[in-house]
């Protein structure tokens, strides 16, 4: 990725994997870190920041007793993980045609390149990364790998500026935080407009803004003390949160193109998300604050603006007229440990085996290729 597509002037101080021992962090049950003897694993070092690879994020296809706490090495992944035609051998097992591809080491909106010191630096990454995951992850599929790219998060104006950039080469998804403040940035209702030229750049080229899970990073515990998996049952919190955000704040009323997935977040909680922000609306008084913009209810304007992504949520699709069978996609979470793989097409024909054609195609399909404005079929392989 940057011995390849960075500078040549900037490439000694771009990340690097290194091979180190580690050891988790004293008081923190999920947080390890470099050690100087003990188990070895693959770090990405580059200033001051170690980042090992968790082992969630790249489990996919392992037996649950070797998914363990801590980091792993690219030795102990699926080669699928890294190599883009395993990749496809491995989409190929389940009958998936073509698969939207997010950031994962960089974090789910490349946030870490918002935490370089050095940001000449950091955009020369958050460049090369989109120059890769286009040009090469993505470039010799024939279409079936579908990029999605980052932005440099510090800098509006530049990020508005890669948009176009990428969208000119026929990318039309980037990755947003689902709560830009939990990353020390404005919000979305910025009252100075910090976000605009980003939001007119996404409006102006149909990119979809893709807010996955853990893209702010941080998550819901109820205590400290509580197991890891209250944490992931909640994992979806945040994008609950991201589409109250989104559907009071007007951006769907304002950019008639914006379009918003919320990437992994499951759906079966949407439709009472909706019923909430119009009783909100509809009470009408000064309490809410609501921008002026909005002259109908906020649900409304979900339709073609909003893209609901699950991999398993069978009560979303029971409630799936709630939601709007236009916004439901669905998705398999390779490569992480929540995936369906290599069970996704039997789960998916499980799931939907009482809906007409019509609304199968949707789902599995038809949704996805209206949202990322992609052809039908592809031309070549």
């Amino acid at each position: 990725m940057f011995n390849r597509w960075m500078p040549s002037h900037l490439r000694d101080r771009a990340p690097r994997v290194e091979r180190v021992s580690w050891e988790m962090v004293p008081g923190n049950r999920q947080a390890f870190r470099p050690a100087t003897s003990g188990p070895k694993a693959d770090f990405w070092r580059f200033e001051d920041l170690w980042q090992g690879i968790p082992r969630g994020f790249a489990s996919v296809g392992m037996d649950s007793a070797d998914i363990t706490r801590g980091p792993m090495s690219f030795d102990e992944m699926r080669p699928g993980c890294y190599d883009p035609k395993a990749r496809l051998a491995d989409l190929d097992e389940v009958g998936i045609e073509r698969s939207l591809c997010f950031p994962n080491q960089v974090r789910f909106c490349g946030q870490v390149f918002l935490w370089m010191r050095d940001k000449d630096l950091a955009l020369a990454c958050v460049r090369a990364y989109n120059d890769w995951v286009v040009e090469e992850w993505c470039g010799d599929s024939g279409g079936r790998l579908i990029p999605v790219c980052i932005v440099p998060l510090w800098d509006p104006s530049a990020a508005a500026a890669e948009v176009r950039r990428n969208a000119a080469r026929g990318v039309r998804a980037v990755a947003f935080s689902e709560l830009p403040t939990h990353l020390d940035l404005p919000s979305i209702h910025d009252r100075n407009g910090y976000w605009l030229p980003f939001f007119e750049a996404c409006d102006e080229t149909g990119t979809v803004v893709c807010c996955h899970i853990g893209s702010s990073s941080t998550s819901v515990a109820t205590s400290p003390d509580a197991p890891f998996g209250v944490t992931v049952a909640l994992s979806t919190v945040n994008s609950q949160l991201a589409l109250a955000d989104w559907l009071m704040s007007g951006l769907f009323a304002r950019y008639q193109n914006l379009k918003l997935a919320l990437s992994e977040s499951q759906i079966g909680w949407m439709p009472f998300m909706f019923e909430r922000v119009d009783r909100i609306w509809r009470q009408g008084n000064a309490v809410a604050e609501l921008p002026d913009v909005l002259k109908e209810p906020p649900s409304t304007y979900a339709v073609g603006h909003l893209f609901g992504c699950f991999f398993e949520d069978t009560f979303g699709l029971e409630v799936r007229d709630s939601i709007g069978i236009d916004s439901i996609t669905f998705e398999c979470d390779y490569p992480h440990q929540d995936s369906t793989w290599p069970d996704t097409r039997k789960y998916l024909e499980t799931i939907t085996a009482g809906l007409d054609d019509e609304s199968v195609y949707k789902i599995a399909r038809g949704n996805a290729i209206r949202m990322l404005e992609l052809p039908e079929t592809l031309t070549s392989a």
